[in-house]
């Protein structure tokens, strides 16, 4: 098993992929895989960055970990493969989009890579899991490398919306640079925050369209 950035993500983070901690980091994981059961599978370890380039990126979601039951996790943030039952947390997404956008959308997959395809970014801090054990890659450093990520993207990139759903991705992107870059939070949109009005009605779907086309960029089709 050989798990490795694309080469176009492996160049622009080489000061980080070059420490030791990420080598071990590797090692590790490769480790994990061989003895356990974990997601997502290898090929998709690093989906988030292959579906979405650097030069094309305009949104950063951050999520926590991938989804660790079985044949759920595709590598995205909040997105699981078709064919998949949409998480509770996804459903509330796609509601707030409805409510949002004032549309009628009635998803039959909670696939995301076509939000990845447009410039989206949906990046867990953890990028693996063991199966049934959420969390259980916690202690791995991949904390250590997304943190990386974020900030490469913060002092290399302008006008990048950020996405902070939930207490744990405020506190990831507390080291964005907000003064060239928007910064949107709300609560996480899991039911027991949502149900406690700290997710709906944050219209986070269209003032990221807005900044966009702002910013002369093209705007997200989030349906």
């Amino acid at each position: 098993m050989k798990i490795s950035l694309n080469q176009e993500w492996k160049t622009i983070l080489s000061g980080e992929t070059q420490k030791t901690y990420f080598e071990e980091l590797m090692l590790n994981v490769e480790q994990e895989y061989e003895e356990y059961t974990c997601y997502p599978p290898a090929d998709l370890i690093f989906a988030a960055f292959d579906n979405c380039s650097f030069d094309d990126l305009k949104v950063v979601i951050i999520g926590q970990d991938p989804y660790h039951g079985e044949g759920e996790a595709n590598g995205l943030c909040f997105s699981v493969n078709d064919g998949v039952r949409i998480p509770p947390s996804l459903r509330n997404i796609f509601r707030e989009i409805n409510d949002d956008l004032g549309s009628i959308f009635l998803p039959t997959s909670g696939n995301l890579e076509h939000w990845a395809k447009q410039g989206t970014l949906l990046l867990n801090a953890s990028l693996t899991v063991r199966k049934d054990i959420p969390n259980s890659h916690k202690h791995l450093k991949w904390n250590v490398f997304t943190d990386a990520v974020i900030q490469e993207i913060s002092d290399e990139k302008e006008g990048i919306v950020f996405l902070l759903w939930g207490a744990f991705a405020h506190k990831k992107g507390r080291k964005i640079d907000r003064s060239k870059h928007l910064v949107l939070e709300a609560g996480h949109p899991s039911p027991m925050s949502a149900n406690q009005g700290k997710w709906f009605g944050n219209k986070h779907f269209s003032k990221t369209n807005e900044y966009l086309k702002k910013e002369g960029k093209m705007d997200i089709s989030w349906f």
